[in-house]
């Protein structure tokens, strides 16, 4: 995979408070995290974890606090990949919507970093849950993008996957970027924070 070829990799909470459906999920939220830095964040379903992710994402407003966050990419639970169209084209709309440069040959190399390689030219619809998971998490290696937020990403996934998923993360912050996970399920992510809501 190539470099990043973005300003810095970062995400920075400053006294962050989450607010959904009228109930406060977390308050006075802060922490940083630079260049080949990641976090795991933890808690119980119903936390935060998720909105918190959203949050760094900026599809999310905080109730309170400042958010400030390199260029991201989402692995959220819905893979939001076209049905109806072969992989590698649902992914190269994705890369297209992006702005990524170069995005057939970031497509071509995402799917081959998740052994998706064989699969592009089957239609999103037929692929089994486990390559769906790692059809988005291949949107996301071909995005660029410095920050990558992953909710739950070992879903649906068997080990071997789990083992391509840790090791996916632990190239992209060798290369500067920055990774935080929001998971129930223990992955290997060397030295990452803890961030527990």
């Amino acid at each position: 995979m190539a470099a990043l070829d973005q300003p810095p990799a970062h995400l920075a909470f400053r006294d962050v408070t989450c607010v959904r459906g009228g109930r406060a999920l977390f308050a006075g939220l802060t922490f940083t995290l630079a260049a080949g830095e990641a976090a795991l964040v933890t808690g119980p379903n119903g936390i935060g974890k998720s909105s918190l992710l959203r949050i760094a994402a900026g599809l999310l407003a905080p109730a309170s606090g400042a958010v400030e966050a390199a260029r991201c990419a989402l692995m959220a639970d819905a893979a939001a990949l076209d049905g109806g169209l072969r992989l590698s084209d649902a992914l190269a709309f994705w890369a297209a919507l992006d702005g990524v440069p170069d995005s057939a040959r970031r497509v071509t190399d995402a799917l081959a970093a998740t052994g998706l390689a064989a699969l592009a030219a089957v239609p999103v619809r037929l692929l089994s849950t486990g390559q769906r998971r790692r059809a988005v998490l291949a949107r996301v290696v071909a995005s660029g993008a410095p920050l990558w937020l992953l909710d739950e990403p070992a879903n649906g996934l068997d080990k071997a996957s789990l083992a391509l998923l840790e090791s996916l993360i632990a190239a992209h912050r060798t290369r500067g970027g920055v990774a935080v996970v929001a998971t129930h399920t223990a992955i290997s992510v060397p030295d990452a924070r803890t961030i527990a809501l």
